[in-house]
């Protein structure tokens, strides 16, 4: 009688499945570890760039409308009665404009919340950081990661919307109250937007790294870094004796034969518009000398504190470095 055998597949002789390539491990992990970190952040990009084409479409439909019949005094009185197109209890197209900023300074304050608990404080405290550091991890590598992932959503995120900002205030300023207001928004958004977000993540890592305690690194990068944003409009010392400066603003009206002459300030009379043959307006803010000197030194002043933010933070790492045993010396006793 014949026995048979079985015999186990061999399961070593089958080519390798091929995966596609994916990210690094460390970046791979800082990237599920905070997720909801990362979903948020979409959030606000969704919100930001969605409203921000709003009010380049429907959201200026009213103004717009208003302006072309009576010019500035049409938009100004579409303002102050707070009409708007498209979103109840949104307000005035002129009063929605500046929301996206006010989202904009909020989040480099939860960047810099995010880098100092979250991200970094939590992990000291809870013990997180020094496991990985034991798996083949130096904290330098950590380190690295846990910046560089972050910086990237960062500097990509804040620059979509720092760029579709200055295309909605080109092509609608002509519908906004003057005043304070639009030379703040001119004046705030530019590369130095960007420049206050990375700032924002480095100065709330290096505080993580020095408080070591999830709570208090929070209040201290989230106060830090609201003053911050508070200096940019008010006290940096190149920025004078005023806020900002004037934005020279170019105000016509057109004749039906075509012809621009200065408003007559008509305001709403239909009368008076029609002695003047006027047909149409048109209002621009004339781009101010003084935007890219002041930006480009408000990024440079912001980026050398980053770049310093960052030199001090993996200095202030070092401490967490495994110190190497010492060595025995030759005629040291058994």
């Amino acid at each position: 009688m014949s026995t048979a055998t079985l015999k186990r597949p061999d399961t070593e002789a089958r080519p390798p499945r091929r995966t596609l390539p994916g990210p690094d491990g460390l970046v791979w992990t800082v990237l599920r570890l905070h997720r909801t970190a990362l979903w948020m952040w979409l959030g606000y990009l969704v919100i930001s760039l969605g409203l921000l084409l709003w009010l380049w479409g429907p959201g200026s439909s009213d103004a717009q409308k208003a302006f072309d019949a009576f010019g500035y005094s049409g938009a100004q009185d579409t303002a102050f009665r707070g009409l708007s197109s498209g979103l109840p209890f949104f307000g005035s197209f002129d009063s929605g404009f500046y929301d996206p900023l006010s989202l904009t300074r909020i989040a480099a304050v939860a960047v810099a919340v995010f880098a100092a608990g979250p991200l970094i404080a939590r992990e000291l405290e809870s013990g997180t950081a020094q496991w990985a550091w034991t798996q083949s991890v130096s904290p330098a590598r950590w380190l690295t990661a846990k910046l560089a992932v972050p910086a990237l959503l960062v500097t990509v995120g804040t620059g979509l919307v720092v760029a579709l900002y200055r295309w909605v205030w080109d092509g609608r300023n002509h519908l906004l109250v003057a005043g304070i207001r639009p030379r703040d928004i001119a004046f705030s958004i530019g590369p130095a937007t960007v420049a206050n977000a990375l700032f924002g993540l480095a100065f709330g890592v290096l505080v993580a790294l020095v408080v070591r305690r999830t709570l208090p690194a929070l209040a201290v990068a989230g106060i830090g870094q609201f003053l911050v944003g508070a200096l940019r409009g008010n006290s940096w010392p190149f920025q004078g004796q005023y806020q900002q400066p004037e934005l020279p603003v170019h105000s016509k009206a057109v004749t039906s034969g075509g012809t621009e002459i200065s408003d007559p300030g008509c305001y709403k009379d239909l009368n008076c518009l029609d002695q003047h043959h006027i047909t149409g307006f048109t209002r621009t803010y004339l781009p101010s000398p003084d935007y890219w000197p002041r930006q480009l030194t408000e990024t440079g002043i912001l980026l050398g504190l980053t770049v310093l933010a960052v030199v001090a933070a993996f200095l202030v790492l070092r401490r967490y470095q495994p110190r190497r045993a010492a060595k025995v010396t030759k005629g040291a006793t058994a």
